[in-house]
């Protein structure tokens, strides 16, 4: 995969001080999409490290369910482990970011009547439409969309908290007008239990960047895990193309 050798004056739209998700976290990463992760400073190496959609929650699978990799919302699951090319989607434009659905499918299953979206298939191509839905919803600068990011879609821990205590706190006047979208992905490794996902995006102004999300599957849907500072990802990178990616966009 080749990237960028930028100078650190040169930074990602995803670090600058307005992309954050209530001074931190949770609308992360997104580039209108608020994300507060700091790029490393001259750094030349990236390390990428049957339902339809209904109002309301789902409620809480049970736990043979959960083990059998169903989820909350009944989409099927697959044994697959890999994925090798981008799936054929529609994309719907969710706050400033596209993102891939198909409710039948891959998901999202849900969709209650603020537009959150959750529930996503058990297998590789769920996983990648999770990851980007995820960094889509952030994309709205919504206080109330970005406490249900914490509470309904990271995994249980102090990193958890500690986005839904930011969350609280955000304000949706602040942040940059830029904006980014998904232009590729990458499905680092994939295991019933969790997968990480690569996503390549391009902003407003033209520049690449990726970023790696860390999923589990937990609870009947997939979860992003976090770092103990609420932080959603750890590395954020430039890419001077995207060599290494599968393309895949939705505008």
């Amino acid at each position: 995969m080749s990237e960028s050798t930028q100078s650190s004056t040169e930074r990602s739209p995803f670090t600058r001080p307005g992309f954050i998700i209530s001074a931190a976290l949770v609308v992360a990463l997104i580039a209108a999409v608020v994300v507060i992760f700091f790029l490393p400073k001259a750094s030349s190496t990236a390390q990428p490290a049957p339902a339809s959609s209904s109002a309301g929650a789902a409620s809480a699978p049970t736990k043979s369910a959960d083990a059998a990799g169903k989820s909350v919302c009944g989409l099927p699951s697959s044994t697959e482990t890999a994925l090798g090319a981008a799936p054929k989607s529609k994309w719907e434009l969710v706050g400033k970011m596209a993102a891939p659905t198909d409710p039948k499918t891959f998901g999202p299953g849900l969709t209650d009547d603020s537009g959150f979206r959750s529930c996503f298939a058990h297998s590789p191509t769920g996983a990648v439409y999770s990851a980007v839905n995820l960094v889509a919803l952030g994309s709205s600068k919504s206080q109330q969309m970005n406490i249900k990011l914490a509470d309904k879609l990271m995994t249980p821990g102090a990193g958890r908290d500690a986005a839904k205590q930011q969350a609280t706190t955000l304000d949706p006047s602040t942040g940059s007008s830029d904006t980014a979208q998904v232009r590729g992905f990458l499905l680092k490794s994939y295991m019933p239990t969790e997968a990480n996902v690569d996503l390549a995006f391009q902003t407003s102004g033209g520049k690449l960047f990726h970023a790696v999300l860390p999923l589990q599957w937990l609870d009947g849907d997939w979860k992003v895990k976090v770092s103990d500072a609420g932080q959603l990802i750890n590395d954020v990178a430039p890419l001077s193309d995207m060599s290494g990616f599968i393309a895949w966009a939705g505008v």
